[in-house]
């Protein structure tokens, strides 16, 4: 599949219809988290130390030397301040491609019941990654590359060979391999948790611990919502998170061999510590509510800051649909495309509800760096240049 032609076209902030009164300072908090990341990421890819895990969207300089300015910042900078930041240090661009407009959806993460040992109505395993698992591709790329297998399997002697499917796992691929996780009760709870890629979860002492997305069998994602769809199970509009997991519990049997035809199966690791205080998106970037976004990587870089306008969301507002920066911090098997975002809607099941039911048409101003901090562009793209072309903090 080839990506859609998108360029991005400058404009001004003032043609940007609710900048003025956006909360640059929510922004801006969430953008430090980034900056935090990708400097870090800079510094060991220059050292040779964990280099296999930084893309190109990381050390893209215009971009880190905004994340320098940005860490010498105070903490609590006002709105107005942040406001200026984003002014001084970035031109805004719109997206423009052939559709005109893209879509965005909403994720979560969900609190679910679970034991660390099998038994009672906790049956249901969530595995860790094994050992065997390669990738193929940076996982800052799985959803630019998610038409293809995007992890393999790695034989003893050398061989790559597609890793079990959903329905192999689920029939016993895994088993006696010592790989189990933690238990939930319901196989429907581990699909969402897999789709949302973390979740926390309450041990019967009462404890709880958090797991994150630790890889994939590299299967492409199929929409088990889009199947459901085709062959006639819902109409469109009756489509959201609730209504599938309705469906899907109501009959086990039923709801299984809807799962299937999703062969994509993520793995999860146990945070521990600092990170275990919140949900991370990709490259281990703290998400925040309402604040990170999801995108196709193969157009926009991580740690990007994008004005989303969505006129017809209006559930997560006060009204008046929704107009907000947001920053780029996490990728999905399903965002691709150019004006293809996934908004994070926070943790438990208030936040569910809102994702859930989040399908909306949508525009994005992506801000692009400028070359030299506080300058006017000497790189700036011209109208017609491709989003991942030379000079636009390309991925």
């Amino acid at each position: 599949m080839t990506p859609a032609p998108a360029s991005y076209v400058s404009v001004s902030f003032e043609v940007i219809a609710g900048w003025a009164e956006d909360d640059h300072g929510a922004a801006f908090a969430s953008f430090v988290k980034s900056c935090r990341r990708l400097v870090s990421a800079a510094s060991r890819s220059r050292s040779g130390a964990g280099a296999q895990t930084v893309s190109n969207v990381a050390t893209a300089d215009a971009l880190l030397s905004v994340c320098q300015a940005a860490l010498t910042l105070p903490a609590g900078t006002t709105k107005a301040a942040a406001k200026a930041f984003f002014e001084a240090h970035f031109v805004p661009h719109r997206v423009v491609h052939s559709a005109g407009e893209g879509m965005v959806t909403g994720y979560y993460e969900p609190v679910l019941k679970g034991s660390r040992t099998r038994g009672g109505r906790f049956t249901t395993p969530i595995f860790r990654r094994p050992a065997d698992l390669v990738n193929l591709v940076d996982e800052t790329q799985r959803g630019a590359k998610a038409h293809a297998l995007t992890h393999v399997r790695e034989t003893p002697d050398g061989r790559r060979t597609p890793y079990p499917t959903r329905q192999d796992i689920d029939e016993g691929a895994l088993a006696g391999k010592g790989l189990e996780l933690l238990y939930l009760a319901d196989p429907v709870d581990v699909f969402f948790m897999q789709v949302q890629g973390s979740g926390r979860i309450v041990l019967p002492d009462g404890s709880m611990v958090r797991v994150t997305y630790d890889g994939k069998n590299g299967h492409p994602y199929t929409s088990v919502g889009r199947h459901l769809i085709d062959s006639g199970q819902f109409a469109a509009e009756q489509v959201s998170l609730q209504s599938l997991e309705t469906w899907l519990k109501a009959d086990p049997v039923r709801g299984r061999a809807a799962m299937w035809h999703n062969k994509s199966y993520v793995f999860f690791r146990e945070l521990a510590g600092e990170q275990a205080s919140g949900p991370l998106g990709a490259m281990s970037i703290p998400l925040s509510e309402g604040r990170s976004l999801a995108v196709d990587t193969s157009f926009h870089a991580l740690g990007l800051p994008v004005w989303v306008t969505a006129p017809k969301l209006t559930h997560a507002t006060r009204g008046g649909g929704f107009h907000r920066l947001m920053i780029a911090q996490d990728v999905g098997s399903a965002i691709r495309g150019p004006e293809r975002g996934d908004i994070y809607f926070g943790s438990g099941e208030a936040a569910g509800r809102l994702a859930g039911v989040t399908k909306h048409p949508a525009n994005f101003v992506v801000l692009l760096p400028k070359s030299r901090p506080g300058l006017a562009p000497d790189n700036e793209p011209a109208a017609g240049r491709q989003p991942n072309a030379p000079r636009s903090a390309r991925q």
